[in-house]
């Protein structure tokens, strides 16, 4: 009798489905491309609740059986999307629901890690799950532990306001003489602080600005006369 792998592939069983492995050989291949380049919307419309993305053996119908899925629909509340705690594979994950609730993507069942959209979050994440535990399997968010990113082609960081049209960029400068890394202060400055170098090896911290001798009435003098 035919079994099934956790993402609903049919193993035949040699002398089984006597005219039939043609249709099923081929449903099979038709499953797999969708398991490796598939793409599908799925709502999780609704108030604070759970969506369930589902397996199905041996069909194309199974909503946790893409490579690709979008959450769409107006959500009331903070939901959760869960997929069977024995799928083992991974997932491009985009969030285009409406509301600012959060969406967080897990296993059906037990406490072990997952990944959280935040309420304002209408992104993008790759995700992979492991099926590395039979009650507490884990989900582990790629960019969110990823020990390095490295932009290329001096290509800018973008921070996005809150509707997404504008942003904030940094970037670095179109020739580095030498590669350096700024490190930020372990804590929060205080009012009239300013940023700055504390040694010569790029590590930034918060410096009162009166030390740096000119006071506001120095600056607005100098402003007038330097321009």
């Amino acid at each position: 009798m035919s079994t099934y792998t956790d993402l609903g592939i049919e193993l035949m069983v040699t002398g089984e489905n006597a005219g039939t492995w043609g249709t099923k050989t081929n449903n099979n291949l038709n499953l797999i491309e969708q398991l490796t380049g598939g793409f599908a919307t799925v709502s999780i419309a609704g108030g604070a609740g759970t969506t369930t993305l589902d397996i199905d053996d041996g069909a194309l119908t199974g909503t946790a059986q893409q490579r690709v899925i979008e959450f769409t629909g107006s959500i009331t509340g903070n939901r959760i999307v869960t997929i069977p705690n024995d799928v083992e594979t991974f997932y491009i994950l985009k969030n285009s629901s409406s509301g600012a609730y959060t969406v967080q993507f897990k296993y059906a069942t037990g406490s072990g890690s997952s990944t959280t959209f935040s309420a304002t979050d209408k992104g993008t994440k790759i995700v992979y799950a492991t099926a590395n535990d039979g009650t507490n399997p884990d989900i582990v968010d790629v960019m969110a532990n990823s020990s390095e990113i490295s932009l290329v082609n001096n290509n800018p960081i973008k921070f996005q306001d809150a509707a997404g049209g504008e942003f904030v960029g940094i970037d670095a400068p179109t020739t580095v003489s030498a590669s350096y890394t700024l490190t930020l202060p372990a804590a929060v400055g205080s009012a009239s602080q300013a940023l700055v170098t504390t040694d010569g090896a790029g590590t930034l911290g918060f410096t009162s600005t009166s030390s740096f001798g000119i006071s506001t009435g120095k600056a607005i003098a100098m402003a007038i006369v330097f321009g």
